[in-house]
């Protein structure tokens, strides 16, 4: 969310930044905000004459009392009351446009970093970098459901009965890889210094608002009937919600937390066979990262986050790339975006397995996250990033560690926590 002051003082740098995302049925709230915020500062302006004028009728009454001008003294107090009735009248009207305006700044897109490439939609990301050389095997690499099934790996029918679709049971050696993966991420990130976390699997409304956009909401979140709480859709959620207002000692700066959580999403829109198996579902297990820092730091973290990913997969042996997301690509909140993507050897392209974004001071704006300064309080910045997040990941894992026997060969930093397995068979 951005600063009313802002918006007020850079109109055009505003709506324009609006274009760049292709958004431009949001043009007109710029000027609703300004307008909105005038009627603000006049009605506050107003109640600060009413408050002033009620002060000093209050010290004449005082002093008329004190005088024993009991009768003059009463007929200042029906003014004090006729202002009371004004102010309350004119609090209420604050309150309503205050609320307005709030709405429409929470919908305002973030400014975008001057760095991201302006484009429509994911098609136009541009790719930044490739890590391990893409190999397609001799032999046909079957679909993911298929390598898994081999191997005993899932059941889907009996999810489908307990769940409906969209779930699954995940079994053996393949629920062990699972588990395995996201242990070695774990122990990944701890070991660049961050602190382990298990965070909760619900948060409060006031919370979601706060880290995501209303579409964002929409198309993501489960709610708890009848309880104002959500089922998260990635740790991160709940991770920046562990700072909602709070003053933070810039001394402490920067908070880097790794966490794991079950997932839960809508997956609204969902089709075709690649959304299929296990590639998109409504459950899932997810190892993330989150920063809180001084803002001048952002930049510097953001690269350090996904270069995190980008080393994690690498030692997995799994060729990766990097991509810029575009303008048209990147949520309402987010300053700068990049995805990382896995090999494909059969579908014989690159596919997200990740997503590391810098939201400037948007979710610390909207949560109350503070940092104390010696000049004054001002906004932290968050970044979030994906370290690991099986399913998806690990349709990228069996696609380029399978065999042509149809076993599946266990990346070597992960035997440790496979009890020395090499093979899955």
């Amino acid at each position: 969310m951005l600063d009313i002051k802002f918006v007020r003082n850079n109109p055009d740098l505003v709506k324009e930044n609006i274009k760049k995302k292709f958004q431009d049925h949001k043009l007109p709230l710029v000027d609703e905000a300004i307008e909105l915020d005038t009627q603000i500062r006049n009605i506050k302006f107003i109640g600060d004459e009413l408050r002033a004028k009620r002060n000093a009728a209050s010290n004449e009454i005082g002093a008329l009392m004190r005088e024993k001008k009991k009768e003059e003294a009463m007929k200042i107090k029906e003014s004090v009351v006729e202002i009371n009735k004004q102010l309350e009248d004119y609090e209420q009207q604050e309150d309503s446009l205050s609320q307005k305006l709030k709405e429409i700044m929470m919908t305002i897109p973030n400014i975008i970093d001057p760095s991201v490439p302006v484009g429509k939609d994911d098609s136009e990301n541009v790719e930044i970098k490739r890590y391990l050389e893409p190999v397609v095997p001799s032999f046909e690499v079957p679909y993911h459901l298929d390598i898994i099934e081999k191997v005993n790996g899932i059941d889907l029918d009996s999810a489908r009965k307990v769940a409906g679709s969209g779930f699954y049971y995940l079994m053996g050696n393949i629920a062990r890889l699972h588990s395995a993966v996201l242990t070695y991420a774990r122990d990944f990130m701890i070991n660049k210094g961050f602190t382990y976390c298990i965070p909760p699997f619900m948060i409060r409304s006031d919370v979601v608002t706060g880290v995501m956009s209303f579409a964002e909401m929409d198309a993501m979140m489960y709610k708890i009937e009848g309880e104002d709480l959500y089922l998260i859709g990635t740790s991160e959620h709940s991770m920046i919600g562990k700072f909602i207002d709070t003053l933070n000692d810039k001394n402490k700066l920067p908070y880097t937390l790794t966490s794991y959580s079950p997932c839960f999403r809508k997956e609204k829109g969902a089709h075709g066979i690649e959304e299929r198996g296990i590639y998109r579902i409504h459950q899932f297990e997810k190892q993330e990262m989150i920063v809180v820092c001084e803002p001048e730091e952002s930049k510097d973290w953001f690269e350090k986050l996904y270069q995190y990913t980008v080393e994690l997969f690498v030692s997995m042996e799994i060729p990766v790339r990097t991509l810029e997301c575009c303008s048209g690509d990147l949520a309402d909140l987010k300053v700068k975006s990049i995805d990382v993507e896995a090999w494909s050897p059969r579908q014989k392209k690159y596919f997200e397995v990740g997503s590391c974004s810098n939201l400037g001071d948007a979710q610390a704006r909207r949560l109350g996250i503070r940092i104390k300064g010696e000049d004054g309080n001002y906004f932290a910045h968050t970044l979030n990033n994906t370290v690991v997040a099986p399913p998806r990941m690990l349709i990228a894992l069996l696609e380029n560690h399978l065999q042509e026997d149809g076993s599946i060969k266990v990346p070597e930093v992960l035997r440790p926590y496979m009890g020395g397995i090499e093979y899955i068979k």
